[in-house]
């Protein structure tokens, strides 16, 4: 694996990490507490892997600078902002979500949960769009 494929590489873990947060939905409303736990350490491993890989590009690399023209643009900056703004908040809001758990505050856990998961599967979502359209465009 060379510095180019990372790019590959963190659009795939954020696409694994989005279908682990569905999957772990799904399981705690079926009432699957060990299954949910279990997907959503994975979604967590899964974003941390990805943190660390983009970080790692991005310091070799620096920006990547978006090449599209017309009303593609004004696309891609949006989905690039909200999705920059809100990924600032899913560290520490997966951190404390995640802690809630661990201590069994499960009435914390769920009402930060609540915040987390639409943001965090927003994150990861919008970041395989913004890899479709910096690299695959």
């Amino acid at each position: 694996m060379t510095l180019h494929d990372l790019p590959a590489l963190n659009a795939t873990l954020n696409a694994a990490s989005a279908v682990l947060l569905a999957t772990g939905f799904v399981l705690i409303r079926a009432g699957r507490r060990e299954a949910h736990k279990r997907a959503m350490v994975a979604a967590l491993v899964c974003s941390t892997l990805f943190l660390t890989s983009y970080l790692v590009y991005h310091a070799q690399v620096g920006s990547v600078r978006f090449r599209g023209q017309g009303a593609l643009r004004p696309v891609y900056f949006a989905i690039l902002i909200s999705h920059t703004v809100l990924a600032v908040t899913v560290v520490p809001l997966a951190l404390v979500t995640l802690v809630q758990a661990l201590r069994t505050r499960f009435d914390r856990h769920r009402r930060i949960a609540r915040i987390a998961l639409p943001i965090w599967g927003y994150v990861s979502v919008t970041g395989v769009i913004v890899y479709w359209m910096l690299y695959r465009l």
